[in-house]
């Protein structure tokens, strides 16, 4: 990749900004800034919990979770989908593009085992093992043959094997449960892992021939993978070392991160990246603007280690920031907090850890961008930073610099 297309990767997504700001406004919705420069205010920031937008609705169980862009999805322990947010290219899968400060639901199916959240679309898969997407689909990113936008789930093809999936900026990558692995959208940047041809895909196609694939987690321009025996793969672009392989350009196609066959898991962010290894150490690298990689003077183009720790469960890359939950139920973020996304009840920047305040129920269950939301032990889910759209599901368009509590229907 060459220095004009680094710098078109980050303008490309400041842009996208703009004009998510643009469409913000189109439909009557006050946008507060997003910071991408260091000490951006946090405009509109409250650290108050407010009162909630309906006191008959009580909070059901969530069992999983995932933050987009500017939206949030969850399933709930009875199977069903709930969304809320910016609705711009019908992500929340409602069948319409009406944004939501609340929890709507999506269809009426309750067999949805696991969701993601990309920038302007949502991805499941059903526990019959087929998968689902809706929303922005200009890359081709809902894997439905075709370039059109969708308000509601469409199917992926004809298959009942997908295992998970992960939602991207403008591709998706999903497991099957034989292990193989399958990308699909943009390729501009080679993140579908095929090579650099074709530009992009409206379908899902195979990356290699390997059936060993374990998990597979999608940035903007660079994907990564685990495989059953521990090891890890990334490519696409590494214009900040994203990719983990000490370099600054790309791979067309899956490349080991190290020797190491540890891995237990691993998040792409923007344009940086975390993982923990099954010894509970946590490690990050890639572009660290903002302390995202929670170490180290600039970018990491090598896995950084964080701390000395090791009891990491869980982590989260999100744009500029990341989070990742302890086994002693802590939660932890770092990095980008101009809007309050780390939930340290401020809007400074932290390029080390920094608990969510002291509560010790957190799950594992967890989703950043923008803004934050996890689960607790009790099912609750709460969510705290931008909050232009929504996407807190408080009822408000109030950033929250601390831990709210989301109120789904019961």
């Amino acid at each position: 990749m060459s220095d004009n297309q680094q710098a078109w990767l980050r303008t490309r997504w400041q842009w996208a900004a703009r004009i998510a700001g643009a469409a913000a406004a189109s439909v009557g919705i006050t946008v507060l800034a997003i910071g991408f420069t260091a000490g951006a205010a946090g405009a509109g920031v409250s650290s108050a919990v407010p009162t909630m937008p309906n006191d008959s609705v009580t909070a059901a169980a969530v069992t999983q979770v995932a933050a987009g862009d500017l939206h949030t999805c969850v399933i709930r322990t009875d199977g069903t989908p709930w969304c809320w947010g910016n609705n711009f290219y019908g992500q929340l899968g409602d069948g319409t593009t009406t944004n939501r400060t609340g929890p709507v639901r999506v269809g009426t199916a309750t067999t949805w085992a696991q969701i993601d959240a990309g920038s302007g679309n949502t991805c499941a898969v059903r526990t019959d093992g087929t998968l689902w997407c809706w929303g922005n689909n200009a890359s081709g990113q809902l894997g439905d043959g075709t370039n059109t936008r969708r308000t509601s789930p469409v199917q992926v093809g004809t298959a009942t094997t997908w295992a998970s999936v992960s939602a991207g900026s403008n591709h998706t990558c999903a497991v099957q449960t034989d292990g193989t692995l399958w990308c699909w959208g943009l390729n501009r940047h080679a993140q579908l892992g095929i090579g650099l041809s074709p530009h992009k895909t409206s379908a899902p196609v195979q990356v290699g021939t390997a059936s060993t694939w374990a998990s597979v987690t999608t940035g903007y321009a660079h994907t990564c993978a685990v495989r059953t025996d521990g090891t890890l793969w990334c490519w696409g672009s590494s214009s900040d070392g994203q990719l983990g392989l000490g370099i600054l350009s790309y791979r067309a196609t899956p490349t080991q991160v190290g020797t190491a066959t540890t891995w237990a898991g691993a998040t792409a962010g923007f344009v940086h990246t975390c993982a923990v290894r099954v010894d509970g150490t946590l490690w990050c690298w890639g572009e660290d603007g903002y302390g995202q990689v929670g170490g180290g003077i600039g970018s990491q183009a090598t896995p950084l280690r964080i701390g000395t720790a090791t009891t990491w469960a869980s982590v989260e890359a999100s744009v500029d920031s990341s989070c990742a939950a302890r086994t002693d139920g802590s939660l932890w973020c770092w990095g980008n907090n101009a809007s309050g996304q780390l939930g340290d009840g401020t809007t400074t920047h932290r390029t080390t850890p920094t608990q969510v305040g002291t509560a010790t129920a957190w799950t594992a269950g967890f989703g950043a961008s923008y803004h934050a939301c996890a689960v607790r032990t009790d099912g609750s889910l709460w969510c705290w930073g931008y909050n232009a759209f929504g996407q807190l599901g408080d009822g408000t368009t109030t950033n929250r610099s601390t831990p709210t509590q989301a109120a789904l229907p019961g």
